[in-house]
């Protein structure tokens, strides 16, 4: 165990730092009962976002909510789609979740129906649209599934989504000599997201795009973390827009820390966001 907990560690400092975040002095106890020190973002929300008193209007009725990934907050990396979405004209919502969506994905799913309810309450929308990137691009599809989210979500864009999970996780496992229970105990979310397991299984079994949702994926080549990238695909079908980056930008070189912030990332949300179904595949985003 306290190999795990240094290695784990090691690795959440890691993306702390690329992130531009450091470690408080003093560890808290997560909501997975793993006493790794998880800080959200001192710096507060990504610009533009959680203005409660935004009012949607006749051109941008639809509310987007950013969900952040495993480890992740509701700022650092979203910034520059939070910035190019309420240039657009749209109210932006972000929020914190899961001890830094470390915890239970069911459980988060819920805490993110709880979060939309509240933005539509302030708001009087009837629809959201959420963008999210890793964790964030596959778990609110439980809330749309299981939790009602099919009647509210619009569009579901997620970016370097885990939908399929990663082969990272299994290689890590003999690597690390860690079994499911104690892996369950470091990270929640990071075991429900290997290929296969319990709740991938569940979420993925029949109809991967329920409701009337228009679901856009966006990936890159060059991703370490969602292994391989094309696990972020959905079923093909109508409502359904699956995308890698360099089939466009060649020349583009984010992975998965960096896409949310590339410009053909932000450039193809948009395009969805602003228009009726997932995105164009015709579209040809900035590079």
């Amino acid at each position: 165990m306290r190999a795990l907990r240094l290695v784990l560690g090691t690795l959440f400092t890691v993306v702390l730092l690329a992130v531009g975040l450091t470690l408080p002095a003093a560890a808290d106890v997560g909501d997975d009962g793993f006493p790794l020190p998880l800080p959200t973002s001192p710096a507060g929300d990504p610009p533009g976002a959680n203005d409660w008193n935004c009012q949607p209007t006749a051109k941008r009725p639809t509310p987007v909510v950013l969900v952040h990934g495993t480890f992740g907050d509701r700022k650092n990396l979203l910034e520059n789609l939070s910035k190019g979405i309420k240039a657009a004209g749209f109210c932006v919502f972000s929020l914190d979740y899961g001890n830094r969506a470390t915890g239970d994905i069911v459980k988060s799913a819920k805490t993110l129906k709880a979060y939309v309810a509240k933005v539509r309450r302030a708001t009087g929308a009837k629809k959201v649209s959420l963008v999210g990137h890793s964790q964030g691009g596959m778990m609110p599809r439980y809330y749309i599934k299981f939790l009602g989210g099919k009647k509210v979500v619009d569009d579901l864009v997620g970016i370097a989504p885990s939908n399929h999970g990663t082969d990272l996780i299994g290689s890590l496992k003999p690597l690390m000599g860690l079994t499911g229970p104690i892996l369950d105990l470091a990270c929640r979310a990071c075991s429900q997201q290997a290929p296969g397991s319990a709740l991938l299984r569940k979420l993925n079994a029949g109809d991967e795009t329920p409701g009337k949702v228009s679901y856009t994926q966006i990936t890159t080549k060059h991703d370490e973390v969602v292994v391989p990238h094309t696990s972020g695909y959905l079923a093909v079908g109508r409502r359904t827009t699956n995308l890698t980056i360099q089939n466009a930008c060649p020349n583009d070189l984010s992975e998965h820390l960096l896409i949310p912030l590339a410009k053909p990332t932000v450039s193809w949300t948009l395009n969805a966001l602003q228009r009726k179904g997932p995105a164009s595949k015709s579209f040809k985003p900035a590079c």
